[in-house]
């Protein structure tokens, strides 16, 4: 797809969702940001949402995590799905952070990807909302999904469609990606995609290939 498409893409998407997704919905604090994250993975956003609240409450900072056992922190984060394997993971990568950053949350993708339960995506969330770095595409889901179905990128995973969207999307506008293609992808493009009220069909490759076809 031609670089201009893209940035008209991208430019209906900031009409189409003119409110900030992430802005709304996640902590400026990067630690919050990073374990709201890990809770996030294989859960939906408003079940993240609850069960982030409900953790930061009684454990707002490293050292308050760090220290809780995590039988007490299972119950918390129940909500989110695979709850047990969450809770060591958030208890270990705060006790991490305690002994090995001061308390504090790396700002680097090798650091960040070295925490259990860290990919890719967890950190680029981390990179571009908490800390501001707007060079980063974090690949959820939707992304993926929204990216493939536009025709932006044709990839089999997360990992590898954030490589290619970085060499199709101008650099400038990379930090739009997530939050207009996660939203977008929410609300339209979906399972089934709501093709017909679909403000991207003039630049959809699966609008023409498949859904015209179909209907």
């Amino acid at each position: 797809m031609k670089k201009e498409n893209i940035i008209k893409i991208l430019k209906i998407l900031r009409k189409t969702y003119p409110e900030p997704f992430f802005g709304s919905n996640v902590s400026e604090d990067a630690f919050q940001v990073l374990i709201g994250t890990v809770l996030s993975q294989r859960t939906k956003d408003a079940k993240t949402i609850s069960a982030s609240n409900k953790l930061f409450v009684k454990y707002g900072t490293v050292k308050e995590m760090a220290a809780a056992d995590v039988k007490r922190i299972e119950p918390l984060i129940k909500e989110s799905g695979f709850y047990k394997t969450k809770a060591r993971r958030i208890k270990k990568i705060s006790q991490i952070l305690r002994d090995n950053y001061k308390g504090k949350v790396p700002k680097s993708m090798q650091e960040l990807t070295a925490l259990p339960g860290v990919g890719r995506k967890t950190a680029n969330i981390v990179l571009l909302y908490a800390f501001g770095e707007k060079e980063h595409i974090p690949v959820d889901t939707h992304v993926f999904k929204v990216s493939n179905r536009l025709g932006l990128v044709k990839t089999k995973t997360p990992e590898k469609t954030e490589f290619e969207l970085m060499k199709v999307v101008p650099k400038k506008y990379w930090g739009d990606v997530n939050e207009f293609f996660v939203q977008h992808g929410q609300k339209i493009c979906g399972t089934p995609p709501k093709c017909r009220m679909c403000p991207l069909t003039k630049y959809c490759r699966y609008y023409s290939k498949v859904f015209l076809k179909q209907n």
